[in-house]
């Protein structure tokens, strides 16, 4: 019953041999894009007869389309479901033989469906171009399908070329049944061995070879140091097989003409999961689909609803009953899960299971954590040593002296009264918690410690690099982005000159060319970044602004509480408690805010590949957060206080509103308060609401809506689910970017006002702690998997990082100088002491104002000192007496202090930045131990080639004589001599068969 011509589907059952699609035995294209023009398109025909079942017979046998090709090589019956139970595994297509590489989803929509009455069943077939016929079924009446509507119909062709193309790259497709009037379809994807061993050649996947090698230890004493180090740590170590560290194999790019070099036992299992599912991605990335304008790549079909998702299968459920063992059962057990949040990181499977890219920022995010251990010990210790030296504090102890009557000039006017330095006594010894020696020391060490970070981190980049085989990989070619190509697509219809046509034909001609040569002129691109420019700018005026508002707030508020006697007493403390946690709310949402905004003018600057969007990206959200995270503390560092005037002469925001002032004990402890709040306020928020509470809901949603549908499918499916399924219900993996901002944020907070706050190492160790089981909890339970992706380094982070670092050394040094009074009590100490003490230094930081010189209605309206005031002491101000010649002018004390607060600041830049330059040249980047290993493993892989070479010529001469041994001796020396061979001087024999190789 079949037409002529058609070849008959031959269902794969377990243990019969597999039929190659002829596609698979074009090998020749070295993984070329696959597009339209690699199908040859035969004249439509007629649907076959209806078999028994009610199907097409070419439906049943692998439905045959216009195209003349079998899309769909296994087809399902929605009549006979294939049950769940009797699967061997629902990794695997419905025949238990081939594995699904990935999944690629879209939902689908029907009009017009009619059942007639009495129909025994709901299966349709629809036929691969998306086309609707009639379909009898066995014993019912005809099911009469309704057109669809015209966008519907155009996804449908789309969908049904793109999946040709698939097929003519050799790949193979399974899915089911379009049986409802609108559902989720999950196209399953399977690359047999030779789409693998073709695109591995490709892609120059390395791949581990037959030869193994050991790994060359240190000495003795490294020997029996690493083994304590193994042994004490072995509790810490996760339960997961381990690489060993003493043997490795030499890893060659893959080539399907030295098979003979790989350690090939099973070809179903020589590549992994990752690579294989990496190898469709690469396939689906650069198939071309001409109905769709061209596009090239699945990204473009998501990004233009032709497909709703494409992913790689998670390896089985977490949490599934029984003692059957899988990587993400393992990684769940061992690694995403709070209760091991004492163990190490198992990175190699991490690697192995998620890709370089993951594994590397995992590797980066554990040793981040480690290094913040010492840090944490070392403040803490800071912060002790604060403690234990308070009362030894002269200065604070002056001023908590109530004998030493210091009056103190108003903090407002009218309502506020004079008041007493001693008042302020608590807040002064609390000031020296953080304000103390050991903060400057501290600060130094937190620069060393941030090279030092860096330093490691590459040292441990390229131990993983080589381990990994990542060395010498070269940078993969990036193919142009969706929105890309639809621009350069308007501008070459906007073009004169040329018909659409042959523009098209002409722009799809030179796609290739196109990979190399940006076709979007500056000119194309300015309003973009005009764009970029004006709203980067109003974005950061609008974070200044909304600073500048809660200055206005708290100048407000303070003046507002200073009327009322009942809060009189508590005005600084509620004024910045809510300023702080005003500020915190905004944070968290301008965070999101220009996370959103980011994207979108990185989007109009349509950049050409997605590392360039990616890298742009990174670089306009970390600006804007930077900036959105920093400013009220840098306000609070550098500003605040520095513009309040004097007495008699006071700088006023608004009519009535004085400019605010610094605490008697200084800025430094409030620059504390509004760190810590921040800091922790914005990873508890971040961690419980954004990364637990929002998924959470989200998931919960989708869990409902994939319940409702699994009930219009019937109980078997819900009872069932495949793993596809499971999968689809994930949420979608959207990238790295807010793990890696959200972590560099908090390396900021360590590193560029640690001398404010030196428990912040602390704080943020507690907080990494937590993240890095939150972050594994989230990619194995809760994302779909991430498509592997190989590189060497994190690539511009690193960047970032290092800048962060060097701006730290600047930051703390006018901290240091200018917030915190270590200057001012040094140049009091060696240059104004009578005894070389600090007995009088809380005196000579005071000035001296004529309250009689007041601007009228300024005065207090009622003092309750029970004497007169003639004098007040203005706190921190180096000002000239009113009876001198110059009242009220800058003192030569203030002169004095401000040379030496330059001085520090440029002695103490140069002094850690030579520290850091001189700890990045002590640590050298690459280890010793791995460039050796390096070495040694290029020539290894020479003398395996030659060794190998060697061995093939030698069994190549040996069948040769053997096949000739039955004839005669002057025919077979004339044979042999006929295959020319020579010696060369390194004793190997190199034949015409071994010519071809290159070492």
């Amino acid at each position: 019953g079949q037409s002529p011509g058609r070849r008959p589907y031959i269902p794969l059952l377990p243990g019969s041999p597999r039929r190659l699609s002829p596609r698979t035995a074009a090998r020749g294209d070295h993984g070329l894009r696959y597009g339209p023009q690699h199908l040859k398109v035969p004249a439509p025909r007629a649907p076959g007869p209806k078999n028994s079942s009610g199907r097409d017979s070419d439906q049943a046998s692998g439905r045959q389309t216009p195209h003349g090709h079998s899309v769909i090589n296994n087809y399902l019956d929605a009549n006979e479901p294939a049950s769940s139970e009797a699967r061997l595994s629902r990794m695997h297509f419905h025949d238990n033989q081939r594995k699904v590489d990935y999944v690629l989803a879209y939902h689908y929509r029907k009009r017009g469906v009619h059942l007639g009455p009495g129909s025994p069943g709901h299966s349709l077939a629809v036929i691969s171009n998306g086309e609707t016929g009639k379909e009898r079924h066995a014993g019912g009446p005809d099911i009469e399908l309704g057109p669809l509507d015209a966008l519907e119909e155009e996804r449908r062709g789309q969908r049904d070329e793109f999946e040709h193309n698939l097929m003519a790259a050799g790949l193979e497709l399974e899915k089911d049944l379009e049986s409802k009037s609108q559902g989720s379809v999950f196209v399953r994807i399977h690359a047999p061995w030779q789409v693998l061993a073709r695109e591995a050649e490709f892609l120059k996947i390395k791949v581990p070879t037959k030869k193994m090698y050991e790994i060359k230890a240190g000495g003795s004493v490294a020997k029996k140091l690493q083994a304590l180090v193994q042994k004490l740590s072995s509790p810490l170590q996760p339960r997961v097989p381990e690489h060993s560290s003493k043997v490795k194999r030499l890893c060659y790019p893959f080539s399907r003409e030295k098979m003979y070099l790989y350690n090939i036992q099973e070809k179903d299992t020589f590549f992994d999961n990752a690579t294989r599912s990496r190898i469709v991605h690469e396939i689906l990335k650069r198939t071309a689909c001409s109905r769709a304008n061209n596009t090239m790549g699945i990204n473009s079909l998501i990004a233009n609803n032709i497909y709703e998702a494409a992913y790689p299968l998670h390896d089985g459920e977490y949490d599934s009953p029984g003692n059957d063992m899988n990587d993400r059962k393992l990684l769940y057990q061992e690694w995403a899960r709070y209760g091991v949040f004492y163990k190490f990181q198992p990175i190699d499977l991490i690697r192995k299971y998620f890709g370089e890219k993951i594994g590397l920022y995992f590797a980066w995010l554990g040793l981040y954590t480690s290094f913040l251990i010492p840090s944490s010990l070392i403040g803490v210790i800071v912060f002790l040593y604060g403690c234990a030296t308070i009362e030894e504090d002269i200065p604070s102890k002056e001023m908590c002296d109530q004998q030493n009557a210091f009056t103190m000039c108003p903090l407002c006017d009218k309502s506020c009264d004079y008041w007493n330095l001693s008042s302020a006594c608590g807040t002064a010894r609390a000031s020296h918690l953080f304000d103390n020696p050991a903060t400057v020391f501290f600060s130094i060490f937190m620069a060393l410690w941030a090279t030092m970070f860096l330093e490691n981190w590459k040292r441990l980049q390229m131990r993983l690099g080589y381990f990994w085989d990542l060395t010498g990989i070269e940078e993969e070619e990036e193919h142009s982005r969706p929105e890309y190509e639809t621009k350069v697509r308007e501008k070459l219809l906007k073009e004169s000159g040329k018909s659409v046509v042959q523009k098209l034909e002409a722009h799809s001609a030179d796609h290739d060319d196109e990979d190399d040569e940006d076709k979007l002129t500056w000119k194309d691109r300015f309003p973009g970044y005009l764009m970029n420019f004006a709203s980067i700018l109003f974005m950061i005026a609008l974070t200044f602004s909304i600073v500048f508002g809660v200055i206005v707030y708290r100048i407000t508020t303070a003046a507002a509480l200073s009327l009322n006697k009942a809060t009189r007493s508590n005005v600084r403390v509620t004024v910045t408690a809510t300023a702080v946690i005003i500020n915190l709310v905004v944070i968290l949402i301008l965070d999101e805010i220009y996370g959103a905004v980011a994207k979108w003018l990185t989007k109009i600057e349509v950049p050409k590949t997605e590392q360039t969007f990616e890298e742009r990206l990174i670089l306009k959200a970390f600006l804007l957060k930077f900036v959105n995270a920093y400013s009220p503390i840098f306000y609070v560092a550098f500003f605040k206080g520095r513009f309040v005037g004097r007495p008699g002469s006071y700088v006023y925001v608004f009519d009535g509103y004085r400019m605010e002032e610094c605490a008697p004990g200084g800025c430094l402890m409030e620059l504390c308060i509004q760190l810590s709040i921040i800091m922790l306020g914005k990873q508890l928020i971040q961690n419980n609401i954004f990364e637990i509470g929002v998924p959470y809901l989200k998931k919960l949603f989708r869990k409902l809506k994939d319940e409702t549908e699994a009930e219009e499918s019937g109980p078997e499916h819900s009872k069932h689910p495949e793993q596809w399924d499971l999968d689809y219900s994930l949420e979608p993996y959207t990238g790295l970017t807010p793990e890696y901002m959200e972590m560099i944020i908090q390396f900021g907070f360590v590193t560029l006002f640690v001398a404010s706050f030196p428990l912040a190492p602390v704080f943020a160790l507690l907080n990494n702690v937590i993240e890095v089981r939150l972050d594994a909890k989230k990619f194995v339970t809760e994302l779909r998997r991430p498509d592997a992706v190989r590189t060497k380094d994190i690539g511009i982070w690193f960047d970032i990082l290092s800048g962060i670092g060097k701006f730290s050394v600047i930051i703390n040094a006018f901290v240091i100088a200018v917030t915190s009074d270590f200057i001012p009590r040094l140049v009091y100490q060696y240059s104004y002491s009578q005894n070389g003490t600090l007995h009088g230094f809380v005196n000579h930081t005071l000035s001296f104002f004529n309250v009689s010189q007041l601007k009228e209605g300024t005065q207090p309206e009622s003092s309750q000192l029970n004497y007169e005031v003639q004098f007040c002491s203005r706190f921190k101000d180096y000002r000239e007496p009113p009876w001198a010649p110059n009242p009220y002018e800058f003192s030569k004390q203030y002169w004095s202090v401000l040379s030496a607060r330059l001085a520090f600041v440029i002695i103490f830049q140069n002094l850690v930045m030579f520290l850091s330059v001189l700890v990045d040249w002590m640590i050298p980047d690459i280890p010793t131990d791995i460039s050796d290993q390096i070495k040694k493993e290029k020539s290894l892989l020479v003398d395996f080639f030659l060794k190998e070479e060697h061995d093939k010529v030698k069994l190549a001469d040996e069948s040769a004589q053997k096949s000739q041994g039955g004839g005669d001796r002057g025919r077979g020396s004339r044979a042999a001599s006929s295959v020319p061979s020579r010696r060369s001087g390194a004793g190997s024999v190199v034949s015409s068969a071994s010519q071809h190789t290159n070492v």
